[in-house]
Order: C-alpha cells, then sequence, then structure tokens
C-alpha cells in the first residue's frame, strides 16, 4: 500500500509539474503576443500638400515627382517617423490653404511666414522648415551709398510702402523699434504688382523696394525673367533671414504630430541636414542669414 502510494504521489506530482510548465507557457506566450502588439504600432498617413511651382521651395520636377527643399525636408522628417507616412500632393497655393483648414490636407508647405492671422487658423510647429532672405532692390547707381540696411536707413532712404498685412511690414517696423535714432520712412499702402515696385524705384519715386532675395533673382537676375531688361539698373542688399514654416490643419492628433515633427527637424539641423540641403536647392547657406 505504501509502494502505491508513493508512486501514486509520483505521478501528482509530475503532473503539477506539468501543468505549472503550462501555465509559464501561456503567460509568457501571451506576454510575447502583447510585446508583439505593441511593437506593431499602426502606422498614419499624413496627407501632405505642396505648392506646384515655387521653386526651388517646393515644385514638381521634370519627373513628375514632388521636390523642393521644403519639400526634401519633410522626406527626411518621414524617415525619422517610423509611425507616420508621408502621402505628397502638389496643388495650388489656394487648394493648399483651404485644404489645410477644412482637414483635406494634414500638413501643406509653400515657403510661408508665421503670422498671426496664420496662427489663428493654423497649428504651426515650434521649429522652422526652411528660410527667407528678404532685403531691398534699389537702383545700381546708389551702391555707395546703400552698402546696407542700417546705411540706407541712415540716409533716409524712402522705401517702396508696404501693405500692413505683409509680413515685411513688421520686419521693418521691428527695426524701427530697435533703432529709434535712424528709422526707416514706413508707410502703409495696399498690394501692387512687383513691376509697379520696380518702376517706382527706377523712376526715383522711391529709393527701394523691400523685396524677396528670390523674387528679384527670379524677376531680374534670370536672362529669361519678366524684368531682366533692368539687370544693369538694379541691385540687392540682402538685410536678414525670415524662418519659414509648414502649416498643420488643427486636430488633436495632429498636435501629437507637430511634436514629432520638431523633435525630427532639431535632429536633422544637428545632423548638417538643412544645410546640405540649402546649398543644394538656394547655391547657398540661407540659414547663416536668420537670427
Amino acid at each position: 500500500m505504501s509502494k502505491i502510494n508513493k508512486k501514486t504521489v509520483g505521478i501528482i506530482a509530475g503532473v503539477v509539474v506539468l501543468v505549472g510548465g503550462f501555465a509559464i507557457y501561456q503567460r509568457s506566450q501571451a506576454s510575447g503576443k502583447k510585446a508583439d502588439s505593441t511593437e506593431k504600432k499602426e502606422v498614419r498617413t499624413i496627407r501632405v500638400a505642396h505648392t506646384q511651382n515655387y521653386v526651388p521651395y517646393d515644385y514638381v520636377n521634370e519627373a513628375g515627382k514632388s521636390d523642393g527643399f521644403e519639400v526634401q525636408v519633410l522626406k527626411a522628417v518621414d524617415k525619422k517617423l517610423k509611425d507616420y507616412k508621408f502621402e505628397y500632393t502638389p496643388t495650388s497655393d489656394e487648394d493648399l490653404l483651404i485644404g489645410i483648414e477644412s482637414g483635406k490636407y494634414d500638413i501643406g508647405t509653400k515657403g510661408a511666414w508665421k503670422t498671426a492671422e496664420r496662427e489663428k487658423k493654423f497649428i504651426i510647429p515650434e521649429e522652422k522648415i526652411g528660410a527667407s532672405i528678404i532685403g531691398i532692390t534699389f537702383r545700381t547707381a546708389d551702391k555707395d551709398k546703400f552698402t546696407d540696411f542700417d546705411a540706407f536707413a541712415e540716409n533716409s532712404g524712402k522705401l517702396v510702402p508696404i501693405s500692413p498685412q505683409n509680413a515685411q511690414y513688421q520686419v521693418v517696423e521691428d527695426y524701427n523699434k530697435k533703432n529709434p535714432d535712424h528709422k526707416i520712412d514706413l508707410k502703409a499702402a495696399e498690394q501692387f504688382n512687383a513691376s509697379d515696385a520696380y518702376a517706382w524705384v527706377l523712376e526715383k519715386r522711391y529709393d527701394a523696394y523691400f523685396d524677396i532675395k528670390l523674387s528679384y533673382e527670379t524677376s531680374i537676375v534670370k536672362e529669361d525673367g519678366p524684368y531682366h531688361k533692368w539687370a544693369n539698373e538694379l541691385s540687392y542688399l540682402p538685410y536678414k533671414g525670415i524662418p519659414t514654416y509648414p502649416l498643420i490643419h488643427k486636430s488633436e492628433e495632429n498636435k501629437e504630430f507637430a511634436k514629432a515633427y520638431d523633435k525630427a527637424i532639431k535632429e536633422l539641423e544637428s545632423d548638417g541636414v538643412f544645410d546640405e540641403l540649402s546649398e543644394k536647392y538656394f547655391g547657398e547657406n540661407v540659414f547663416k542669414f536668420v537670427d
């Protein structure tokens, strides 16, 4: 009887060990599945809109692909953000703005400056995506007099009036606040064509037009530019770089995306990607002009 009991006890002990081992195995399998489910987080598609002919910022290249400085920055951001996948749509300036506001697109890029009006409509991340150099287009005959922006102010240069809705108006206002002893004569005006501004400078109605460097180079310096005939009569003097930002549709999930974008941008700046792309697309480092 004692032998049977010992054998029975042995069998029971073995069963207990097997059951315990199986339970541990099940728990480990469940834990593994939970870990797998965490690793396989769903990738969110980000719908990106960009202007289609704003060279070199955002455009469609000869191969029909989305290209440009800001587009390439976003593609570099996409590589860093494993939880997101970017899909690009080239479109008009108007559709881009309306589309982002309505939620048709999650993010849009168009060489946009940060303004109070845009901050009301969109999420604007903390980190810039690019930069735009601004300065003055003036008569070449005044090169010795207008050697820099301070010299223009000190010589009482007359600036073509700027619309208060234009971000450039705020830039000049900021300059005047910092330089109360030699302010620039800033007058408000309605919007007008760049051709009018260039003509007014040549006619000596004004001494300079507060201009974007890219516009000057595209319109006047390039041989096929619409105002290239004035290339010998007009010159350009850079003042500073204004950061450009992507515009993001206002939603809770896009607030999280904006944080991820900011983190990725900081890494790209540290990696030197910004400087490399700037040299490639602008032929210079535009960020050296940014405060």
